[in-house]
């Protein structure tokens, strides 16, 4: 009996919201999916990177916009990141540590990159009638969710940070790639070389990895935690995850759904009036990043377009995942975006204490 009313709450969870109306998980997932298939293949066609990313992302995005119900659950988004994470790590070898002591120089002028930035980006959303808490805490690059949460605690409006953040990364996501598409004259872009298929077995540590990693309360920790291992695994040379073409395919697809199913509920008016606010604030922080990345590529003599990527204001899965779609250094990548989610997380408390302790709008008026 107690078998049989698990089984029952599940399937209402799957094909239900607790109110007959509404449909469950499965529904809105396979018209999800449907549409991301749709959308990877005509952007395969252009011979466009990370295709199979951007395509369900734009699908999913106009869906949303029409009034499609669409979901992907946190669940299978962080399995998939997961497994990203996976393919980060087993790229980690002893030469590449030994090179962690010179990259103190573009540790410092990513820092410094996203305070500018930061105060840039928040000028200008004042300009657009932000309040200063909701201003700050939609300029800075990265850590959505803290951000939404955090800036509510200290007096913002969580659905304008909300927004402001997610647009942010939606942009970045949607402009870098057809640039490097473009600077590369449309042709095909660089490969990751990619490495021979093997170790696909570590993906089934993962229902273990993953509540390990969010009880440790590390940050962004669906991907962190598989990364940590993977790393700890390659540099032991015990194994390394290296899916085959169709499985990074799958990957960008899901990560792809479940960025654009997350604008449901907007409609097209209203999404082209924020856009114009965030795409305004993205271009801003791309321009001061952009500054810092050249700094990089000139004292340190890393290449132009890695040092760009590692610091676009965009999420550490999906820049990392652009990183290997182009062929770029993805570890150098992921380092500089880690190390800016990890510094923002410490800073978090500072944030707060400075806005709670600094009189309102309404009350210096």
């Amino acid at each position: 009996m107690a078998l049989a009313r698990w089984w029952q709450r599940q399937r209402e969870q799957l094909f239900t919201s607790g109110n007959s109306d509404q449909p469950g998980i499965v529904m809105p997932l396979c018209v999800s999916l449907t549409l991301g298939l749709a959308g990877g293949g005509l952007f395969q066609l252009t011979g466009m990177p990370l295709a199979w990313m951007l395509g369900p992302l734009v699908a999913n995005l106009l869906g949303a916009m029409a009034g499609l119900t669409l979901a992907v659950p946190e669940w299978l988004r962080g399995l998939f990141l997961g497994v990203l994470g996976l393919t980060l790590g087993a790229r980690v070898s002893p030469e590449l540590v030994s090179h962690l002591s010179s990259w103190w120089l573009s540790a410092l002028l990513l820092l410094l990159g996203v305070w500018a930035s930061t105060l840039a980006c928040a000028a200008w959303y004042r300009r657009c009638g932000f309040d200063a808490t909701s201003a700050w805490f939609a300029s800075v690059p990265g850590v959505l969710t803290a951000m939404v949460i955090i800036g509510e605690r200290s007096g913002g409006d969580p659905q304008r940070i909300a927004v402001a953040q997610s647009l942010r990364v939606l942009l970045v996501i949607l402009i870098l790639p057809p640039l490097y598409w473009l600077l590369e004259g449309g042709g095909e872009v660089g490969s990751a070389g990619q490495m021979p298929v093997g170790g696909l077995w570590l993906v089934l540590l993962l229902p273990l990895l993953l509540p390990i990693a969010k009880r440790l309360r590390l940050p962004n920790s669906a991907l962190l935690g598989p990364l940590l291992v993977a790393m700890v695994l390659s540099l032991a040379d015990v194994a390394r995850l290296a899916p085959p073409v169709w499985g990074t395919d799958v990957m960008q697809l899901v990560l792809g759904c479940a960025i654009g199913a997350r604008f449901k509920g907007l409609s097209p008016r209203m999404l082209a009036g924020l856009m114009g606010q965030s795409g305004v604030a993205t271009l801003i922080a791309l321009a001061v990043l952009g500054v810092f990345a050249e700094l990089i590529h000139q004292l340190m003599g890393v290449p132009r377009d890695v040092a760009f990527l590692a610091l676009a204001p965009g999420g550490i899965g999906e820049m990392a995942l652009l990183a290997v779609a182009l062929g770029l250094d993805p570890i150098f990548v992921a380092f500089h975006h880690l190390l800016r989610m990890i510094v923002l997380m410490l800073a978090l408390p500072l944030m707060v204490r400075h806005f709670r302790s600094r009189p309102s709008d309404d009350d210096v008026r």
